[in-house]
């Protein structure tokens, strides 16, 4: 059973990856990812700078870093695609994203820059992951932190979970008092 924190932390639950990836799932996520940037700007387009500070849960990251860091998560993931499709199973470079949402592009920089991020970038990766086939699909990357291979089916999937998982932490945060 989840805490209340869990809950705040993981309002659409934590990442399930199915045993077997087909491709209604694939198709549902690249759907996904392709809606994301038009979602998230329908949710802070109209929010004042007040509203940007907002969080979705106590000592959580306000809706302005959760935005940032999403363009900052969605740069990092398509060159780790384009490093599996042109390296075999490469290490992938892991980031902290806590000590990048304090610095000041992703704390305290206006959002309008990632918004732009994000169209031009799902725009591109939804068009590079539609061409993949079931081989490129299987292509996987090495995370260092836990030396797990990781496919790109997958990760279309963890990805996908991503967008929706801020797209909630925004909704709960505009919520917020």
């Amino acid at each position: 059973m989840e805490n209340g924190i869990d809950k705040q932390r993981y309002p659409i639950g934590r990442f399930q990856k199915p045993n077997i990836i087909g491709q209604q799932h694939i198709q549902q996520w690249i759907k996904t990812i392709k809606e994301f940037p038009g979602k998230i700007n329908d949710e802070v387009s109209h929010l004042t700078e007040q509203d940007l500070e907002k969080q979705y849960r106590r000592n959580g990251w306000t809706i302005r870093q959760v935005v940032n860091h999403c363009a900052d998560s969605h740069m990092n993931s398509f060159i780790r695609f384009k490093l599996a499709l042109t390296e075999d199973e490469p290490t992938i470079k892991p980031y902290h994203e806590d000590l990048w949402a304090e610095l000041p592009d992703t704390k305290i920089y206006p959002i309008a820059s990632s918004l732009k991020i994000l169209e031009g970038l799902h725009d591109r990766w939804v068009f590079m992951v539609e061409g993949l086939s079931e081989e490129d699909l299987q292509r996987k990357f090495r995370h260092p932190e836990t030396n797990d291979l990781i496919s790109l089916a997958a990760n279309i999937g963890l990805y996908a979970w991503h967008c929706d998982h801020h797209l909630a932490h925004v909704k709960n945060a505009k919520l917020a008092e």
